[in-house]
């Protein structure tokens, strides 16, 4: 059993959740964000303390805990899965005169097999449960029968009968009301299940084939952008995106090992270093047969030149340079038959020079930031997601702030909330009712309210700070850069392509991070082009006292460059004021 003693003890459960939701891999599953879930069982915490814990990461947006986290009790349900894919109902559909199965066994027939009926037979007509096979002479009475009737204008649609049953009085209007009750009950079967709004599915396809930006933000980057390059390029290979990626990364780095060396030889330097390579050194002390020293404890040095070190120290240098077979590379390019160890000694010369490691790590990042911008928006549209993972995997890791493709999985999961309010033009709707129940505070549901009200728009999104799919822009706040979540995304129509995404984030003014915020999105309309509006937006009231929103869109570039030159939120809240617009 546990229980709190301290209060130092609350920070006990963050600890837990930090060690539970980091995986040792670091991934996520995309299709599906149920699967992404982690639940910690706390049977015996105080039920106090574990509420306000849950309530302080809640309240710090980019925390250290890079996800949602909620607090739910074992006896009722907190979260509900939405999805892409609602189940439609099929239409029943039924072959005029044919009985299922549930008709015979229940007793009863089909609406429009009484309404056939009761347009054929007569009033009183009784019908049999089994009917013996007509003979040829039976049948060709029936047709001789038939035809005088037709002759004496009689109803030619009533079957021929051999004990036909007077009808009684009360039973005259029975045709009339089997045919209405069975046209209602074929009504309802055929009526179809409401339509959907919009064709969810295209929606998601458009966003995730986008190739809009969202950013993860660490505070360690866990390897070198050398190891990084090479994961990159091996990628790119794989993939079928680059297939001489790897090759081509190689190339340059022997190409470089070789302008240095050339530069040492023009210099005259490389034999003097050459030989400090292949210097063995030995030291030696003299003791006589009972340990004692014959003088004095002196070392004597020796050095002599030998190749038997050189494998040795090939070695090292090839794991300094990332294990990716650079030495043998550049031996095969550049291998001196008459001397088979010279390429080693090179390749050893090279990592041994720091300032040669330098440029080796510069070149690394440059290159592997330009193979990310290069092919960042095709990763998106590669149907494998094992290839995005590991293109994910591979960009979290080189940076602290790391690029990704924004991307939607087909279902998701959020807090049941009690009070919500059902949404059925949100992107991801229950399985079974087709809405999302969701509940937004005030001015939050007044703005989906209004974004509804325009004349393009399709559907909402809301992103969930801190969720595993969420879309994320950095911002830079006290020298540090944190992570924001903005609140909506809103798909709107578009002639030319579509469907056009806007990034919505009410905010108050009273908050401090307004500026880094405000600077964030402005850089991040810069770098998506392809995003229609990017708002921060503010709660004002107009002359009469009622609500309305000023809009700050960086998707305009004269705003987008006043808000990267302020310096402070003054100057924020004077370019709401001058260019902000109200709606």
């Amino acid at each position: 059993m546990m229980s709190f003693k301290h209060a130092n003890d609350a920070t006990y459960i963050a600890q837990l959740l930090g060690r539970v939701v980091r995986t040792p891999m670091q991934m996520h599953i995309q299709v599906d964000d149920v699967l992404n879930d982690v639940h910690l069982y706390l049977p015996y915490f105080n039920e106090e303390t574990v509420k306000d814990v849950v309530e302080a990461l809640q309240n710090t947006e980019g925390g250290d805990i890079p996800t949602d986290i909620y607090g739910e009790t074992l006896s009722g349900k907190k979260f509900e899965t939405l999805t892409v894919r609602p189940k439609k109902k099929k239409e029943e559909q039924q072959t005029p005169g044919q009985m299922t199965l549930f008709n015979v066994f229940s007793g009863q027939n089909t609406g429009e097999q009484q309404s056939a009926r009761a347009t054929t037979e007569p009033a009183g007509y009784l019908t049999p449960t089994a009917q013996p096979q007509t003979t040829g002479e039976q049948a060709q009475q029936d047709k001789t029968a038939e035809q005088s009737r037709t002759q004496s204008g009689t109803d030619t649609t009533a079957p021929a009968q051999s004990a036909p049953v007077t009808p009684q009085p009360s039973d005259t209007t029975a045709p009339s009301e089997n045919n209405a009750a069975g046209s209602q009950q074929a009504a309802q079967t055929k009526t179809p299940e409401e339509e959907d709004l919009f064709d969810r599915e295209e929606v998601m396809k458009f966003i995730n084939d986008a190739g809009l930006l969202s950013y993860n933000v660490r505070a360690l980057r866990i390897n070198d952008y050398l190891k990084s390059l090479y994961r990159m390029a091996h990628l790119l290979t794989m993939s079928k995106l680059h297939r001489e990626a790897i090759r081509e990364i190689q190339d340059e780095i022997v190409e470089m090992i070789h302008s240095y060396v050339e530069s040492l030889k023009a210099d005259g330097k490389y034999d003097d270093l050459v030989q400090q390579v292949k210097q063995f050194k030995l030291a030696t002390q003299i003791f006589d047969a009972f340990g004692e020293t014959v003088d004095n404890y002196s070392v004597h040095d020796m050095f002599t030149t030998t190749d038997t070190d050189i494998d040795r120290q090939f070695r090292i240098a090839d794991v300094k340079l990332g294990r990716e077979g650079i030495g043998m590379a550049y031996g095969n390019k550049y291998m001196d038959h008459f001397d088979l160890t010279a390429f080693k000694v090179d390749v050893i010369l090279f990592v041994a020079d720091e300032e040669c490691m330098k440029r080796l790590h510069a070149y690394a990042e440059a290159r592997f930031h330009g193979l990310n911008d290069d092919y960042r928006k095709y990763i998106a549209t590669i149907d494998a997601e094992k290839i995005r993972k590991e293109y994910d995997s591979i960009v979290s890791d080189g940076d602290p702030v790391s690029k990704h493709n924004f991307r939607l999985p087909e279902t998701i999961q959020v807090p049941h909330e009690a009070g919500g309010k059902e949404y059925r033009d949100h992107l991801f709707v229950s399985e079974v009712t087709g809405t999302a129940k969701l509940k937004l505070n005030g001015w939050e549901a007044d703005l989906i309210e209004t974004e509804e009200k325009r004349p393009d728009f399709v559907c909402w999104i809301r992103n969930p700070s801190r969720g595993s799919w969420a879309l994320c822009i950095p911002y830079e706040i006290n020298g540090e850069i944190k992570p924001t979540y903005p609140d909506f995304i809103v798909v709107r129509k578009d002639e030319r392509v579509g469907y056009v995404i806007d990034i919505l984030e009410p905010h108050s003014p009273d908050f401090k991070d307004n500026l880094g915020k405000a600077k964030g999105f402005a850089e991040y309309a810069r770098q998506n082009p392809g995003v229609g509006r990017i708002q921060l937006i503010r709660m004002s009231k107009d002359a009469v006292g009622k609500n309305q929103f000023k809009r700050l869109d960086m998707y305009r570039t004269a705003i987008r460059d006043k808000v990267s030159h302020a310096i402070n939120t003054d100057e924020l809240d004077h370019i709401f004021d001058t260019d902000g617009v109200i709606e």
